[in-house]
């Protein structure tokens, strides 16, 4: 049995999803549990789940899952706040898609583990975060490496080897993988991305010997491909801030890497995404390092440096933040030849960490608005369909045509229009019903420009969740959540899953 005696976990010193990680996974219950380095794994990808850890008891390459496989076990974090009965839908979900024996859920108040018995989940040991030190004998005996080493179904042994071989016979055991840095916290992207493109495609239930059987779809090997959506409209008030920062959220929950960046000095996606965590400008830890230095430095201020991660959302997203000192330098910015390239070229940097990036953009025709068209692939134009938005679709059209005419100097592929998106749409019965089918079909006959599937309708929740706070001390604080987090059982929560699986569709991501 492992010695547990010198290591200690105290679940206070976890104030975010980041810390439950490092504190209370890497630094205290894998050790304790028997796992090394060499057989948990974080942040692993099959199709459109993605795993914060994943454990074996053995170390297997390729990571191959089946039916047969007993012996793997998911963890997933989350944040102190956050309620674990929000998410153990999604946990049954990973368990039963990918045949896995057991799951740990925890938020370091609480842990729970639940075991995959057919179809379902159900919930075999559960204590408070501050009883694991007391519990962990219990704990081991369910999920410890030596615990389901003994498990492993004795008529399977030669399972590994024949994987091994019929997978991908170029690696070993002694192939490298993805190693997570428990002194930063953040997992390799790039070493994430070498792992998944060497798994091989492998047709559900394809019967390779008679007594295997794999059941689930590894994705073909493809290089990663970022893609990068601007939300713009010239018209403001239209729910810009509210599509980009739900809509980030929903993708998230994708399995989707997200990068926003705000590029309206307003910073009202800043704000939303709680990155504001100061009272006076005295405080103000934007102030040296946002979009803005980006902008205006060619060798200096990579996204990797500027991005904060978010925890507005679970998971996490990088944001790049938006400060009001953008508007005293637009001018300066527009007289640089080099200005309108710099972040095409400071994305392509980061090409291999992120999956999709969505800009937000200013209610203007002005540089900012240039400059984020001319880096996106994509385009989303939110609408609230009124009269005055529909006429500013005019100056819309007209401007990403001279987009496009850049972009074809520079060799850059023209930004493609994924749609008009209602948005901030009465709820009134009868509008539903009768007005807006009409609004719709305007986009379209009158302006040429299509209209997206998805409808974001103007709902109270979105407000609540934008209000959460929280006290720093004295001091009480902006603490925003996504409305998926907040509810995600609603009808806003919904709107935005549909709205993301539309968008995922139209740029060839799902």
């Amino acid at each position: 049995m492992l010695d547990k005696s010198n290591m200690t976990f105290n679940p206070n010193n976890c104030r975010n999803e980041s810390e439950v990680e490092t504190k209370l996974i890497v630094s205290y219950l894998l050790p304790k549990l028997g796992y090394t380095p060499d057989n948990w794994h974080q942040e692993i990808a099959f199709g459109n789940i993605r795993l914060d850890f994943l454990s074996f008891a053995t170390q297997v390459l390729p990571i191959v899952i089946d039916a047969d496989s007993p012996m793997s076990v998911v963890i997933e974090a989350k944040h102190p706040k956050e309620n674990l009965d929000r998410h153990i839908r999604k946990l049954k979900r990973y368990l039963t898609s990918l045949s896995i024996r057991y799951g740990l859920i925890t938020n370091a108040k609480e842990i729970r583990i639940y075991e995959r018995i057919a179809d379902d989940i159900q919930l075999v040991f559960k204590c408070a975060g501050q009883d694991i030190e007391t519990k962990i004998d219990e704990i081991y005996a369910l999920v410890g490496r030596d615990s389901l080493k003994l498990v492993k179904n004795p008529d399977n042994l030669e399972l590994e080897n024949s994987k091994t071989d019929l997978i991908t016979p170029e690696l070993t055991s002694e192939s490298p993988l993805p190693q997570y840095n428990s002194a930063t916290a953040e997992p390799n992207h790039n070493q994430i991305s070498e792992l998944e493109n060497t798994l091989e495609t492998v047709p559900i239930n394809t019967e390779i010997k008679p007594e295997i059987k794999l059941d689930i779809i590894f994705q073909t090997p493809t290089q990663n491909i970022m893609k990068i959506i601007a939300v713009y409209h010239n018209k403001g008030g239209v729910g810009k801030t509210t599509t980009v920062v739900n809509l980030a959220a929903a993708l998230s929950k994708q399995g989707k890497r997200v990068l926003v960046i705000d590029l309206d000095s307003q910073a009202n996606t800043t704000f939303a995404t709680g990155l504001v965590k100061f009272d006076d400008e005295e405080q103000d830890d934007l102030k040296q390092s946002n979009i803005l230095h980006i902008l205006q430095s060619e060798d200096f201020y990579t996204i990797a440096e500027v991005a904060r991660k978010s925890n507005f959302c679970t998971p996490a997203i990088d944001v790049i933040p938006s400060h009001i000192d953008l508007m005293q330098y637009e001018t300066e910015l527009n007289s640089l030849d080099y200005s309108r390239m710099i972040l095409i070229q400071k994305l392509a940097e980061v090409q291999d960490q992120y999956d999709i990036v969505l800009i937000d953009t200013p209610p203007s025709l002005n540089f900012y608005a240039r400059v984020a068209l001319i880096a996106s692939d994509y385009l989303i134009i939110p609408s609230d369909l009124k009269p005055f938005a529909n006429q500013g679709l005019i100056n819309v059209k007209d401007f990403i045509k001279k987009v496009n005419g850049f972009k074809k100097q520079i060799g850059k592929n023209p930004l493609q229009v994924l749609g008009v998106l209602a948005c901030k749409i009465s709820t009134n019965g009868k509008f539903v019903q009768y007005s807006l089918p009409k609004r719709r079909a305007i986009i379209p006959q009158r302006y040429g420009i299509e209209i997206m599937e998805s409808v974001i309708y103007e709902r109270d929740d979105f407000a609540k969740c934008a209000e959460q706070t929280q006290m720093v001390g004295d001091m009480e604080i902006a603490d925003p959540i996504s409305v998926l987090d907040f509810k995600p059982d609603s009808l806003a929560a919904q709107e935005f899953e549909v709205l993301a699986m539309e968008v995922l569709e139209k740029i060839g991501s799902k």
